[in-house]
């Protein structure tokens, strides 16, 4: 008997005899490859023109920037034979821990030889755009162990793939959409391990799980949820109720494997928990490095006290509403489908993409009521409404109201008592888990897999309906980029030529200033050049871009006494001193503040840098630069 809680995918899904399952026919090589370069085809064109950034351009946001960040510092210290999770080239000369910061090492190490070679920019820009197809190619790995024919598990592949949350995150958020890829690939191997039993296919869901570690922190938790959840019933006791056999029925492919007991059900219980214990080694072992320096931020950072507070924020505000979740993709606004495509944002500001889209929902309702009977699809189906669930976060919203049933103050935060994610975030080392709407991704896979039955069911008893939905779906595929966010270069030589010609390392400071990125912040919102130019001249950077702040930085920022005077002057809260002034001059000779660069001009921020000992050297692309004045300046220098 299977346990209902999790999915069981460990039954084949082709026919059986009473004396051996058929295995499903795989293609060969060739047909793997080709089938590989078709859906990495597909997602340069559903995604267009993001392949055209190649060329020199980047979304700008500063997510970006910090991806660009993380490309050249991995790839400088793997060549310098360093450790990448320590920094003093962000927050100068403060510096940062980087245990919980997205600093993907793994596809940082992989792709070192491009950025070596071509610069951290055309690295990402590279993964960007080949994402979406790699994603399409892993998930039909999956589904072919559960769909019966290639023609469903290529759909299904290109349903997960090509939806337009996870072509989003391709855009805007590449260490999420390189993170998705790992859950197709540890329920392959989680299946694998149910069917075999083997150590290798243990060895081989514990370096899953690992690499998913050294990709995305979050991700790796729901590749570690999702293998917990097919894996559970395979080690729980079985009981064994005396039944009547029964005869094979007709179209048992659909239904699954009847009668047969697949390969490595039989056998004590202790042999696979020692089988899962080998994998959680092998996790462990592969991930260490990520894990040693998480243990050690952890255990020495103090965590502020106003961060719980912001934490239980994230909480309520980073869920989707309950109609943006099966609402048509607002990508059909592409195609003039305005009035469709409006549907969607009823419901609270969100600029990810979080939507199933109404094909891909429709579609996976159809298939579930199809293999009603096969236990695997309603148990598909409850995964799936069990992550849209969550995906809702602490507080319902339906339509453009939100609701907060049976109501508690959580850290100063109203929060919903009955809604889920508000328990899921109180399990121990799951309270950073502070965006609901991720969970869109580890729906995306039952979800994907139920439409991919759907399609077979069309293609076997209804061919005329299935181009006209097939062609439906095409419309939500993808995703154009957001029309407000603009491009930025992957170079701006005459601004920053100068500094990248100056080897004396010295500290560049960018205004306005600030450490953003984790909870909480400090400063300004500086630009998201910022980060590449970083990349380009090879000098500290002051401000910084870190995913989980430790209070150390914060602390070491917000008392140097020259960025107090530039925090100062951006926030103007109260007048600074001569005697802040003279120690904020002397605090940057001391820490070699060897440029500024102005992107936003204040009087203020002017002053304080006049007074803390600066002269404008140069102007280049719109921006001032800045540079300490000589001894002579310096002793001219007077309050006004």
């Amino acid at each position: 008997m299977v346990h209902a809680g999790a999915p069981d995918l460990s039954a084949p899904a082709q026919p059986a005899t009473p004396v051996q399952p058929a295995a499903p026919a795989q293609p060969g090589r060739p047909a793997q490859l080709v089938l590989l370069a078709c859906y990495l085809a597909t997602g340069l064109a559903v995604t267009w023109p993001r392949v055209s950034y190649l060329w020199g351009r980047l979304p700008n946001t500063r997510d970006v920037g910090g991806y660009v960040w993380d490309f050249w510092w991995v790839a400088r210290q793997v060549s310098h034979l360093s450790s990448p999770w320590t920094t003093s080239y962000l927050a100068a000369p403060v510096g940062s821990s980087l245990g919980y910061h997205t600093l993907m090492p793994l596809p940082g190490v992989l792709l070192a030889p491009v950025t070596l070679a071509f610069g951290p920019s055309a690295s990402y820009n590279l993964l960007s755009v080949l994402c979406p197809g790699l994603l399409c190619y892993l998930m039909y790995r999956a589904a072919r162990l559960w769909l019966r024919t290639q023609f469903g598990a290529i759909a299904a592949g290109a349903f997960f793939g090509l939806s337009p949350v996870l072509a989003w995150r391709s855009w805007y958020e590449l260490n999420l959409a390189l993170g998705a890829q790992f859950l197709p690939l540890a329920l392959e191997a989680a299946v694998r391990l149910r069917r075999g039993g083997q150590a290798r296919a243990a060895v081989a869901l514990g370096a899953v799980l690992g690499a998913a570690l050294l990709t995305d922190q979050e991700s790796a938790v729901l590749a570690a949820l999702l293998a917990g959840l097919v894996l559970l019933p395979w080690l729980l006791p079985r009981p064994r109720w005396p039944r009547r056999p029964r005869r094979p029925r007709r179209g048992a492919a659909i239904g699954g494997f009847r009668g047969v007991v697949p390969p490595g059900q039989h056998g004590p219980g202790w042999v696979r928990l020692r089988r899962v214990a080998l994998a959680a080694l092998a996790a462990l072992v592969v991930a260490s490095p990520q894990i040693v320096v998480m243990i050690q931020q952890a255990t020495a950072d103090r965590i502020p006290a106003t961060r719980s507070a912001l934490l239980a924020t994230n909480y309520v505000a980073s869920g989707a509403a309950l109609q943006q979740l099966f609402a048509p993709s607002p990508r059909v606004a592409e195609y003039g489908l305005t009035a469709v495509s409006r549907y969607y944002y009823h419901g609270p500001y969100s600029m990810a993409v979080v939507t199933f889209g109404a094909v891909l929902t429709a579609l996976a309702l159809f298939g579930t009521a199809v293999c009603w009977r096969r236990r695997t699809a309603r148990t598909l189906a409850l995964l799936w409404a069990g992550c849209a669930v969550l995906s809702l976060g602490s507080e319902l919203w339906i339509g453009r109201h939100g609701y907060i049933p049976f109501a508690a103050v959580t850290r100063g935060v109203r929060v919903s008592l009955i809604m889920p994610f508000t328990w899921f975030v109180r399990i121990p080392a799951l309270s950073d888990f502070r965006e609901a709407n991720r969970f869109t991704e580890l729906g995306l896979l039952p979800a994907a897999l139920l439409a991919g039955a759907a399609v077979e069911w069309l293609r076997a008893h209804a061919k005329a309906a299935l181009f006209p939905v097939l062609t439906l779906a095409v419309l939500e595929a993808g995703w154009p980029g957001n029309p407000g966010i603009g491009t930025m270069p992957t170079a701006l030589p005459r601004l920053d030529g100068p500094i990248a010609a100056q080897h004396t390392k010295s500290i560049v400071v960018d205004v306005p200033f600030g450490i953003r990125g984790g909870l909480p912040v400090i400063g300004g919102s500086f630009p998201a050049e910022s980060l590449v130019l970083a990349t380009a001249d090879q000098h500290p950077l002051a401000d910084a871009f870190i995913s989980r702040i430790p209070a150390g930085t914060l602390a070491g920022i917000e008392h140097n006494p020259f960025y107090a005077v530039l925090l100062n002057a951006q926030g103007g809260q109260h007048r600074t001193t001569a005697a802040q002034f003279a120690a904020a001059a002397a605090s940057a000779r001391r820490m070699n503040v060897g440029w500024v660069l102005v992107w936003q001009q204040t009087r203020p921020v002017l002053r304080a840098l006049r007074l803390a000992g600066f002269r404008f050297a140069y102007q280049a692309d719109g921006v001032p630069v800045y540079r300490p004045a000589g001894p002579r300046q310096r002793g001219r220098r007077r309050l006004d």
